[in-house]
């Protein structure tokens, strides 16, 4: 079982950057992709970033973050990260990690969630 912790939300000002933290509990073999997926108040959850796993991870954005946002993994840390640079009050979301199984074919794990509010 992995069990996944967001951190690393807040209140930021428009055009300023947080790091969003997803540590992951158990064994990283055990996790295939991570991404980071958002949910605005009254909208429904939206993919926001990928990454695979590997050495030479690929990376998938939603158009909407691209060349604002980066993810990474450092799978020694068990940890996932989302570098959001340049915010806009529209990135204001419950921001959520998941993490697919390699071992389950179809198994995904989710986070609670971290509030990251951008003011205007």
């Amino acid at each position: 079982q992995v069990q996944l912790v967001e951190s690393g939300g807040g209140l930021v000002q428009a055009g300023g950057s947080l790091r969003l933290s997803c540590a992951a509990s158990g064994s990283m073999l055990s996790i295939n992709n991570m991404g980071w997926y958002r949910q605005a108040p009254g909208k429904q959850r939206e993919l926001v970033a990928t990454i695979t796993s590997g050495a030479n991870a690929l990376t998938n954005y939603a158009d909407s973050v691209k060349g604002r946002f980066t993810i990474s993994r450092d799978n020694a840390k068990k940890t996932a990260y989302l570098q959001m640079n340049s915010l806009k009050p529209e990135d204001t979301a419950v921001y959520y990690c998941n993490a697919a199984s390699a071992l389950i074919y179809g198994q995904s794990y989710w986070g609670k969630g971290t509030l990251v509010t951008v003011s205007s």
